[in-house]
């Protein structure tokens, strides 16, 4: 028995995946015309989709929310694990880039479950907030830019109901978190959420090795 997570080699992480993920059709398309895109490391892995589908499910998730949305491939498995009166607020400020997105939701018909919002999320996030939504969210979706993790956090956690569960995407950071010798600003903010996420009383907290590192943070009574 291992005591750590096993390293995934090509021939490990291509059994994962056959055996390990039930990727619908369109969502394949849709990682699959992101994959020659310039900046398609912001994609999310399949297996990592998959987990998001589990967990949204296993949750029983109604209202979602998603901060960072690129060409619609993790919004896309959110809505399709949503019952049918579901809801998920996307933020996101590149219409080029959700235009992709928003092709495959209207071919899964799921676009009438997801509200797109082309501002900065932050201003989205108050503007529920403000509108007296705290409390009334199941699920959020982290994937943004690195230095505003902290106040996305803050603001999804008073959205979030007690129980409702937070997901924030790149926590390990190709490793870079542990290295020292790294000290570039995506790097040092990721560094500092982490530290700080661990010491939150407010929250419980795992957070796992799943592509380049994905963080759930429940939110205690």
């Amino acid at each position: 028995m291992s005591r750590k997570t096993l390293p995934l080699d090509a021939r490990l992480s291509d059994y994962l995946l056959s055996v390990g993920v039930r990727e619908p059709e369109l969502a394949r398309a849709l990682r699959e015309e992101t994959t020659g895109r310039p900046e398609s490391n912001m994609q999310i892995a399949p297996e990592q989709g998959q987990f998001l589908d589990f967990l949204i499910r296993a949750l029983g998730v109604r209202r979602a929310i998603e901060v960072g949305v690129y060409t619609g491939y993790s919004a896309l498995i959110t809505a399709l694990a949503l019952p049918a009166d579901g809801e998920l607020i996307a933020c996101d400020i590149n219409p080029e880039w959700t235009a992709i997105g928003q092709r495959y939701w209207r071919q899964a018909g799921v676009a009438d479950r997801i509200r797109l919002h082309l501002r900065p999320a932050q201003d989205t996030l108050n503007a529920l907030i403000g509108a007296g939504e705290s409390g009334r969210f199941d699920f959020a979706f982290i994937d943004a830019d690195k230095e505003g993790y902290p106040d996305y956090f803050e603001a999804c956690l008073k959205l979030m109901r007690p129980g409702g569960v937070i997901a924030v995407d790149n926590t390990l950071w190709s490793g870079h978190v542990a290295n020292p010798a790294v000290q570039d600003a995506d790097t040092a903010a990721l560094r500092a959420f982490n530290a700080t996420r661990h010491a939150d009383s407010r929250v419980d907290l795992c957070l796992l090795p799943v592509a380049d590192g994905l963080t759930l943070l429940r939110k205690r009574a």
